[in-house]
């Protein structure tokens, strides 16, 4: 049996925007990479963005069944800054808690801003930028609440090859490495979605893609997007209509090229990614129609047309779902008194290596001291004590429309929007990772576990964690498309 009708996935919602600037000073504690040997910041590549974007169902004026979710510039956000922020928001707009979502775009150049940074050089303007980024973020979310208005979502897929995986077997020195792998496959899926208004025209745009903001690593000293500033610039000059950068599930992904001390290729990296989503956007149809066929015509062949039809009203309008929670298990890790220790040895091996010269030592002893005090950050954030056994992983799933907005804590990998898509061919999900404080860690795959690969080290969570995320997430969808 042929197909007549040809859906176009669409979402009818009432919507706002608003973007506001969020650059931490220059001079700001800036190291992220354990491999950095400098601590401050010395300069701005782009500048730094926050976008609020507010959807709600259409007929309902009030504030309890809108939805925020915030994109940003930062690696992350602790417990003690997420959790503000979120309270901030609520009670400027009256949005529930539940349905506020920060979802970071994970650049690590945008300066590891943690509580436990403020001892260290420029950290002492951490304290005062958290208070004004908050403030500006806030602004937007009412702003966007004050423009709420009409719109119609349309969303395509295609792929740019820019991103790969990024767990190298190095099979000479017999390890895993974190770096380009061309030999396992990558999701390199780039989903775009247009929001018009009532007369057609370009309200903004969002594109969502798979890769860790990594073009930019240890030489690098300017605060910085990474590859999303170029991305979102070269979205903006074609459409002239805000563009919001989403990250994807992306815990084993990262550029082809990545690793470096200055932005030339940050930036080449976002224009791939950014042309790829150009010609998605260049073959999406009128919003708000499907595609039916319409008959043959007689011509020197007989023709066969195709013709363009209202979407289902009820069909696009549609908005479900809403916040929760998945329990999944923690695996045992060193006590905070282990990790302590930890860092004052590495520390005093760094200063012994500075002292004689040794600046490969002082490098290696620093990274290793740094993920003693990230995994100090990290069980000092803990929802409870660190002796529970399962981990409360904050997930969002919501149906608008023909499409899944949703979102969930920690770094999975990249299969569990791959296996998502899998269940629910046809059905757009744009799902962004690290909604909440950064305690989770990563998410492998459970075959992933117990083979050297760093992903497993600053992780929280145990062999087949990943997968019960996967099932729970699908059930709520599935309930939702019931």
């Amino acid at each position: 049996m042929s197909t007549t009708t040809v859906l176009t996935p669409t979402s009818r919602v009432r919507l706002g925007h608003a973007r506001v600037d969020i650059t931490p000073p220059v001079g700001i504690y800036h190291r992220m990479w354990g491999a950095a040997r400098h601590d401050q910041s010395t300069g701005v590549h782009r500048p730094l963005l926050a976008d609020a974007i507010v959807l709600g169902p259409i007929g309902s004026p009030g504030t309890q069944d809108l939805v925020i979710r915030i994109h940003f510039d930062s690696v992350g956000l602790a417990r003690t800054y997420h959790d503000a922020l979120v309270s901030a928001i609520h009670g400027a707009t009256g949005v529930p808690e539940g349905r506020i979502h920060l979802c970071p775009s994970h650049t690590h150049s945008a300066g590891l801003l943690t509580p436990d940074r403020i001892p260290l050089p420029g950290g002492h303007l951490i304290p005062g930028y958290q208070a004004t980024a908050r403030d500006a973020i806030v602004r937007a979310c009412t702003d966007a609440i004050a423009c709420i208005a009409l719109a119609t979502l349309t969303y395509a897929e295609g792929t740019s090859a820019m991103g790969a995986n990024r767990d190298y077997p190095d099979d000479a020195n017999g390890i895993f490495t974190c770096g380009y792998n061309p030999d396992a496959p990558a999701d390199q899926t780039v989903t775009v979605m247009r929001a018009t208004d009532s007369e057609g025209a370009i309200r903004l745009t969002a594109v969502t893609y798979a890769a860790h903001p990594t073009s930019l690593a240890w030489e690098n000293t300017l605060l910085s997007p990474d590859y999303p500033g170029a991305l979102r610039e070269t979205v903006e000059a074609a459409t002239e209509a805000p563009c919001i950068f989403m990250l994807a599930p992306c815990g084993d992904q990262g550029p082809r090229d990545n690793y470096t001390g200055g932005p030339a290729v940050a930036d080449a990296n976002g224009r791939q990614v950014g042309y790829a989503a150009l010609g998605i956007l260049s073959g999406m149809g009128t919003p708000g129609t499907d595609r039916t066929y319409a008959g043959p015509v007689v011509s020197g062949a007989t023709l066969g047309t195709w013709s363009q039809a209202p979407v289902d009203a009820s069909r696009a309008s549609r908005f479900a779902g809403g916040p929760g929670s998945v329990p999944l298990q923690r695996r045992p890790v060193p006590s905070t008194e282990a990790w302590a220790t930890e860092l004052t040895r590495h520390e005093a091996e760094r200063v012994a290596a500075d002292a004689r010269g040794d600046t490969i030592a002082a490098r290696n002893a620093t990274a290793i001291a740094e993920r003693a005090r990230r995994w100090l950050g990290r069980l000092a954030e803990l929802p409870d004590d660190a002796t529970a056994t399962t981990y409360p992983m904050p997930v969002s799933v919501y149906r608008i429309g023909d499409a899944i907005w949703a979102t969930c804590a920690g770094e999975p990998y990249a299969e569990l929007l791959t296996d998502l898509r899998r269940r629910f061919p046809g059905t757009p999900i744009l799902l962004s990772p690290l909604d909440g404080p950064m305690s989770a860690g990563y998410l492998l795959k459970a075959e992933c576990y117990g083979t050297g690969l760093y992903q497993e080290e600053p992780s929280l969570l145990g062999a087949g964690c990943l997968e019960a995320l996967t099932g729970a997430i699908a059930a709520r969808i599935a309930a939702l498309n019931a």
